[in-house]
């Protein structure tokens, strides 16, 4: 295992900047997620660690050694890509252990340690067969496999489930964070998609147009979004943002007439404030926000409802059952505690 400590990191292609300086610290046996949307520069950027891109500025450190102008073979890392990679030709059991076999390690080693990863994957019964006789999860832990014999210092993961279904997605990251608690090896995991960051991640770093937005713990970034870019990105639905004035001295803010409460803040009246709430932090209440329903969806466990107050879209998630339907005209308010305001002008949280 080891520490991975990325300083001021900088790429280019040409005259075009695609990272902006990055800087992050991931701790020995840490699972860091890398999140962003596509084109954000977190799969440049896991690639510059592995040494499949080069460094434009700035250095990459493993283990306390700088790793700038080392290939990626001497880097002693494994990194597991979304297309799985295999050989077909070979057998499972050959293209697990086929980068130690180019090593010339003694063929009694490689058995073993194919023996050992099989065991922890599940994948001794399938051994024997090749690629096209395996489902996509089958394929992909076959891929993780194939990593785990190198006995690495630090796992890449290269959006590793985007090409399997819903179901199998869910599964497989559940085995992926196993297999982390069970090895204990520093991981880097790149993904678009903010909920294998939030059941997966110790740490999360938001990207987005080359640079970071936000670093911290799931819930830290859940419970406490630095900016609206964040706000919007982690959580699912999205968290509401309403563009709105400060009025009531303070106290209240004015979203197209519509007036909501605000949080303790010393804020002055006329200031332009964007309003975020998240739609499970809605209730209804006597008091609250008259809002008309324009489309209900219930999914059992819970709610969602998407309405309208004037021209403000809002949406609301129930986990109780209640009797809200298209056409039904209700009152809803944020619960108190969970009010975000950002500043309408640079989006940082106030």
């Amino acid at each position: 295992m080891a520490e991975v400590s990325i300083r001021e990191a900088t790429k280019s292609y040409g005259a075009t900047l695609v990272l902006h300086g990055v800087n992050i610290d991931i701790d020995d046996g840490q699972f860091v997620v890398l999140v962003g949307p596509s084109g954000c520069g977190k799969s440049t950027l896991l690639r510059m660690v592995a040494g499949l891109e080069s460094v434009t500025g700035g250095d990459i450190d493993i283990g306390g050694r700088t790793v700038n102008n080392l290939s990626p073979a001497r880097r002693d890392i494994a990194m597991v890509f979304q297309s799985y990679a295999l050989y077909p030709h070979k057998t499972v059991e050959q293209n697990m252990g086929f980068s130690l076999k180019l090593k010339k390690i003694d063929p009694k080693v490689v058995a073993e340690k194919v023996r050992s990863a099989a065991e922890i994957l599940e994948l001794t019964p399938l051994l024997k067969r090749y690629p096209r006789q395996l489902s996509g999860g089958q394929r992909q832990r076959v891929a993780m496999g194939r990593a785990i014999v190198r006995d690495p210092r630090v796992f890449l993961f290269d959006e590793p489930l985007s090409n399997l279904d819903a179901q199998l997605r869910v599964q497989m990251r559940t085995e992926i964070k196993e297999l982390h608690q069970r090895l204990k090896t520093t991981t880097i995991y790149v993904t678009h998609d903010q909920i294998e960051a939030m059941t997966m991640a110790d740490k999360i770093v938001v990207m987005n147009a080359g640079r970071i937005e936000q670093i911290g713990a799931p819930l830290e970034l859940f419970d406490r979004p630095a900016n609206l870019f964040v706000a919007g990105f982690i959580g699912s639905p999205s968290m509401n943002r309403l563009k709105g004035t400060v009025t009531g001295n303070g106290r209240q803010v004015d979203v197209s007439g519509a007036v909501f409460p605000a949080p303790d803040l010393p804020l002055a009246d006329g200031r332009q404030v964007v309003y975020g709430v998240r739609p499970e932090h809605f209730e209804l209440a006597d008091d609250g926000v008259e809002v008309r329903v324009a489309v209900v969806e219930p999914t059992g466990s819970e709610t969602l409802v998407y309405a309208r107050a004037g021209e403000i879209e809002i949406v609301a998630l129930f986990r109780e059952r209640h009797d809200v339907r298209t056409g039904d005209h209700i009152r809803i308010r944020p619960k108190a505690g969970h009010i975000h305001i950002f500043d309408a002008a640079d989006g940082t949280r106030l």
